[in-house]
């Protein structure tokens, strides 16, 4: 059986990925970083909260890496949960100082790098469907 060969990415579609992959690999580093030692949840053992959050991120992660546009349209729909969080927060912190061991500063980072992924994932899929043939989809 013959391994289907690796179709090269314009360089929109290259920018695209790099984006994307950057975007959401930096939520997962900060997902990770805020329940673990940044802003740690107060009401439940940050463990909790740590899996909470950063195990549905790590589901797509394999099909993100490898390009495959079917991951990334439904990848940006799991962000959006982010995404909200990341406004709610932003909006019930406001008046907080800005400090990097705060809720409201890993709010707007949350809602910064959701925004990038969740506005770059469909263009990229959009791109990268048509530049594959129609049997590798």
């Amino acid at each position: 059986m013959n391994r289907p060969t690796e179709h090269a990415l314009s360089p929109r579609t290259r920018a695209l990925y790099f984006i994307c992959v950057i975007s959401y690999i930096a939520l997962i580093g900060l997902t990770v970083l805020w329940e673990g030692w940044l802003a740690p949840a107060t009401d439940a053992p940050p463990e909790l909260w740590l899996t909470i959050k950063s195990l549905p991120l790590l589901l797509p992660l394999f099909g993100l890496l490898h390009g495959k546009p079917y991951t990334y349209a439904w990848a940006s729909l799991l962000v959006l949960l982010y995404l909200t969080e990341g406004v709610v927060l932003t909006y019930t912190y406001r008046h907080q100082p800005f400090s990097i061991h705060d809720i409201f500063s890993c709010a707007v980072a949350e809602t910064a790098l959701s925004s990038v992924f969740v506005l770059s994932a469909p263009f990229y899929a959009r791109l990268r469907v048509g530049e594959l043939p129609d049997g590798t989809r």
